[in-house]
């Protein structure tokens, strides 16, 4: 028992002085030399959203991050599929999950309600009393204090099921859309003491802040509609290709294309069941992996990143 609290506590004195240590005469740790890598490196979470939406996208991602294809996945908490997330996370307690922030609910024959009473959260439904279709209706009609509600709750029934969080990102961006969804976003992250996926720099919307101790990303790295599917793994490279220094995610989207996720998405092919098989022919094939190592990519963890951003004791 002394041996660990020993143990213990010289981890965290060192998690400390790492914070503290300054890059350069006068200049404060980067955020990778925080991590224990050089200024120069190039660090990169393998990540997909949408855990729990689906049997399909959970088998896939599922197999993805036991086969080490990817190291981190968000859930989607009020969607059908989450209590076999929890079954899973619980077999694997050293998963890297967060949650997948959902204020949306975007397919047209597959939706979900949220998970607060939905007489308490008015200004989040559409008028067939699911979360809505797209990001524009959530910034036009959304209460703070109400998406806040349902966004705490969805972080508590994570935890309750003994999920352990690393991490908290937005599903579709909708909390990019006002100042005050950020601000919902920024504390959130802050009080449950996880990181949240936002980039230095990034266009914030009008008349909103955010300091950039809460930016941890340096990019975020994602395919758009359009590309060729011929093209799909040589797309993914050219981004990756031209990132620097720093932190980025690569966003993948995770499935295997079979009749439920056909169902669920064949009217929209965006992110859809084909876009979902082309991403996991992309995270198992040996030259895409082979072109990270040539890339000098340094494959770490939100967890990790959660370490570095509050080296103190939850």
């Amino acid at each position: 028992m002394a041996r660990t609290r020993v143990g213990t506590v010289a981890a965290l004195a060192a998690a400390v002085a790492a914070w503290l240590a300054p890059a350069g005469e006068g200049a404060e740790a980067t955020l990778q030399e925080r991590m224990g890598h050089p200024a120069t490196a190039r660090l990169l979470i393998l990540h997909a959203d949408d855990l729990g939406m689906a049997q399909s996208v959970n088998r896939a991602t599922h197999e993805s991050l036991e086969r080490g294809w990817i190291n981190s996945a968000s859930i989607l908490v009020p969607c059908p599929w989450f209590p076999q997330v929890v079954r899973w996370a619980r077999a694997h307690p050293e998963a890297d999950l967060g949650i997948h922030l959902a204020l949306t609910s975007e397919w047209t024959t597959f939706r979900w309600r949220p998970l607060t009473a939905v007489e308490s959260v008015p200004s989040l439904m559409d008028p067939d009393g699911y979360l809505p279709l797209v990001e524009t209706t959530v910034a036009q009609r959304a209460r703070p204090e109400e998406a806040e509600k349902e966004l705490r709750a969805q972080i508590e029934r994570a935890r309750a099921a003994g999920i352990r969080l690393t991490h908290l990102d937005s599903h579709m961006n909708a909390l990019y859309g006002t100042p005050g969804l950020l601000d919902v976003y920024v504390r959130l992250g802050r009080e449950y003491r996880l990181p949240i996926r936002l980039i230095k720099g990034m266009t914030l919307p009008a008349g909103a802040s955010v300091p950039a101790s809460d930016m941890p990303l340096d990019s975020v790295v994602a395919v758009n509609p359009g590309v060729d599917p011929k093209n799909w793994q040589a797309e993914y490279e050219r981004l990756l290709k031209a990132t620097g220094p720093g932190l980025h995610l690569l966003v993948l989207h995770l499935a295997d294309a079979d009749a439920e996720m056909w169902g669920a998405t064949g009217d929209h092919p965006d992110w859809g069941a084909a876009w979902r098989q082309y991403d996991v022919d992309l995270v198992k094939s040996p030259t895409f992996q082979a072109f990270l190592k040539e890339q000098g990519f340094v494959v770490v963890t939100w967890n990790d990143v959660r370490r570095a951003m509050y080296p103190l004791p939850r």
